[in-house]
């Protein structure tokens, strides 16, 4: 655990990256110029500020480097931080940015001739098995999840289930596969989140940047 007034910002890859490296900046937080090199292979990197570092995970890989103090502050979609659920991790502030919905979808026959009330066991392809175990659970459904990390809406076309559990946006993608929006499990957006031992014990270094990203969220209400 880091207990010193340096500390480590845990940043996504991918779409969030793109909505979170604004805020950063106008809290006064940037990344070295190397950040932005396609071509370098680092993935940590200093910053403008003395005492922070930055560090370029996946998105799924932010909240274990959050949980275990090897970063002490991320920024992090909530589907992450809900399918982790980890007691080490407080999230105090929502961005309202990067927002997406986590939906139950399936192929055009499945919408048209099943009644999901009816469904006592389902076979799922996901990348969140807790939260959809959880969903179906429920109501007394039971998941059977098939774990994959991508290309999710292959999956019933493929043959290995009737379901899929993912995040959409404009739901082109579910449309081009020929699949249907069954139900919304829950909405999604980017969320800042904290180690929760690091903030006891070194609040007055994290809280200040805190209490700045919740200003301009607040601006941007």
């Amino acid at each position: 655990m880091n207990n010193n007034n340096n500390f480590t910002i845990a940043l996504p890859k991918g779409r969030i990256l793109d909505v979170v490296l604004p805020i950063l900046k106008r809290v006064g937080i940037e990344p070295e110029t190397s950040f932005f090199d396609e071509k370098d292979r680092k993935l940590m990197f200093k910053s403008n500020v003395n005492n922070i570092n930055i560090i370029r995970v996946r998105s799924f890989d932010v909240v274990t480097f959050l949980a275990y103090g090897a970063a002490q502050m991320a920024f992090v979609g909530s589907d992450v931080l809900t399918e982790f659920d980890h007691s080490e991790v407080y999230s105090p502030i929502d961005l309202n940015i990067g927002k997406c919905r986590m939906v139950v979808a399936a192929q055009k026959d499945i919408a048209v001739n099943e009644d999901p009330r009816t469904w006592s066991h389902v076979r799922v392809a996901t990348k969140y098995p807790n939260i959809t175990r959880n969903h179906f659970e429920s109501r007394g459904v039971h998941a059977e999840c098939i774990k994959l990390n991508g290309a999710m809406e292959l999956a019933p076309s493929m043959g290995l289930c009737k379901r899929i559990v993912d995040l959409v946006e404009s739901g082109s993608t579910l449309k081009a596969n020929d699949l249907v929006e069954l139900e919304e499990i829950c909405k999604v957006s980017t969320r800042l989140a904290v180690n929760r031992s690091f903030i006891k014990t070194n609040s007055k270094t994290i809280q200040p940047w805190i209490d700045k990203v919740g200003d301009i969220i607040n601006e941007q209400k």
